[in-house]
């Protein structure tokens, strides 16, 4: 009998054995999620938000024609305060653009390019779809281009000494820069130019626009002198990252000189006086003359270097980020607005 119960005994105390490893096993499962779901909880990079139109509509009083504050090849530009109170930029695509575009995924392309954070880019904050519309919701930082300070008024251009338009042209490239490989997948801009460079109360450069380029890839007006003419061709064509230096490099000749870029004479009327090294007549006349003129010489090369080679030939953005970032750092641009 008591061999019985010491049989029974032994039984129970192993079953116990058991049943407490299994629990602490269970526990043990239990307490790894909560790591886990705290990762999960974590915030993730920002994405754009969808608007419903009726609230795009209202932070703009209706698209008052009052709160316009630019136009471009692809849409309007207006000032909206949203319901939250913050104040914003709105671009309304044009009409034509969202009926020829019908069967893009407008809202899959925004919500990847809005993953750009860098201090170089207008932030994209949202977007809105509805039939016949097509917005995007971006950060106001100002929305004065380096378009309008270089060529609207000679006041602007007085205003964008050449250690400020060193500094736009280094700021403006690490943008450019961060969206050809600092982004996976790698953003192409498509349309570099001087009214896509946005500059802040410092004078900080943001480039906007960027990765619309599918919206109107060919309509010309407002692109000409700004893509390489590969970019025309039926065969590998179109947007690039290469399109996108060459473009860089008619807004490095741009800052150089004041002068606009004329559907593309600025190239053909700056790349002799680059090869002749004819500074006096290159450099913008409004701005006084440099007293050190190797660091635009550099400049001037790096400009020809990008609108004077093929696509195979060209340098990448990286390249030229990297000279305009030592130039800017290790050299003091001097240079006072040419008062008569």
């Amino acid at each position: 009998m008591k061999l019985i119960e010491h049989i029974i005994f032994d039984f129970i105390l192993g079953l116990l054995a058991v049943s407490i490893v299994i629990l602490g096993i269970f526990l043990y499962l239990s307490c790894k999620k909560e790591p886990v779901e705290s990762e999960e909880s974590l915030p993730t990079q920002q994405i754009a938000a969808a608007y419903q139109l009726t609230d795009i509509d209202a932070a703009t009083d209706g698209f008052n024609s009052r709160r316009i504050i630019g136009h471009g090849r692809l849409g309007t530009v207006y000032s909206a305060v949203l319901s939250t109170g913050d104040l914003v930029a709105v671009k309304r695509i044009h009409p034509r653009l969202v009926l020829s575009n019908a069967g893009f995924g407008f809202s899959s392309i925004i919500k990847k390019i809005s993953q750009a954070h860098h201090q170089n880019i207008v932030p994209i904050l949202g977007f809105s779809q509805a039939p016949g519309e097509r917005i995007l919701v971006m950060e106001f930082v100002g929305m004065v281009s380096l378009e309008l300070y270089l060529h609207e008024n000679n006041d602007g251009a007085s205003l964008l000494d050449w250690s400020r338009r060193f500094r736009i042209a280094a700021g403006a490239a690490r943008g450019l820069e961060y969206l050809h490989e600092g982004m996976a997948p790698n953003v192409i801009h498509g349309c570099i130019k001087a009214s896509n460079i946005l500059l802040d109360s410092k004078f900080s450069p943001r480039i906007s626009d960027y990765g619309l380029s599918f919206m109107a890839r060919q309509e010309k007006r407002g692109l000409l002198g700004y893509v390489d003419d590969e970019y025309w061709s039926d065969r590998d064509g179109g947007a690039s990252k290469e399109s996108d230096v060459y473009g860089f490099g008619v807004v490095l000749l741009e800052i150089l000189s004041g002068r606009r870029c004329e559907e593309g004479l600025l190239v053909k009327w700056a790349l002799p006086l680059i090869k002749a090294k004819r500074l006096t007549e290159l450099l913008d006349p409004r701005l006084v003359f440099p007293s050190d003129v190797k660091p635009f010489v550099r400049l001037a090369k790096v400009a020809s270097a990008c609108v004077g080679n093929s696509r195979k030939s060209r340098p990448s953005i990286v390249q030229v980020s990297a000279i305009l970032n030592n130039l800017d750092d290790n050299h003091h641009i001097s240079g006072k607005p040419f008062i008569h």
